[in-house]
């Protein structure tokens, strides 16, 4: 649970642009806090580790689901999720991304199997064998 908060944390800042320049102060904040994390990040890890080479690929490719779950994954197979002076700082920017008028919109957590995931108008569906049940997505904007 811990290294989810930290991926959606810095996923979603990535979402509200967090790395583009603003002169906003609201998405300043957010951007000064996702660069606190991934500063934090890089000191525990080294530059040559996965997670910080998986959050560079994801940078370059924020809306990429794969990305998305690499990174995921990376934190997961770390011990990062028990670091306090990480986990409070992507509670942070989590919380300051929620505070932006469209921050709700950019956080999700997703926990399971089968789980579809559907974005801006997009459908996704999920067809479990072997069961009756289907399930259907759709996002709306």
């Amino acid at each position: 649970m811990s290294a989810e908060l930290i991926a959606n944390a810095l996923t979603a800042a990535l979402s509200a642009g967090a790395v583009a320049a603003s002169a906003d102060v609201a998405k300043k904040a957010v951007s000064d806090s996702y660069d606190a994390l991934k500063f934090l990040l890089r000191k525990r890890f080294g530059e040559g580790h996965e997670v910080p080479q998986s959050l560079d690929k994801l940078e370059a490719k924020p809306d990429s689901p794969a990305r998305k779950q690499l990174l995921s994954e990376e934190l997961s197979a770390t011990s990062a999720g028990q670091d306090p002076e990480i986990l409070s700082a992507a509670q942070s920017l989590l919380d300051l991304v929620r505070a932006l008028p469209q921050g709700e919109s950019h956080t999700q957590i997703a926990r399971g199997t089968g789980i579809a995931q559907a974005d801006r108008g997009s459908s996704a569906s999920v067809t479990v064998s072997g069961s009756i049940n289907s399930h259907d997505a759709k996002a709306n904007d």
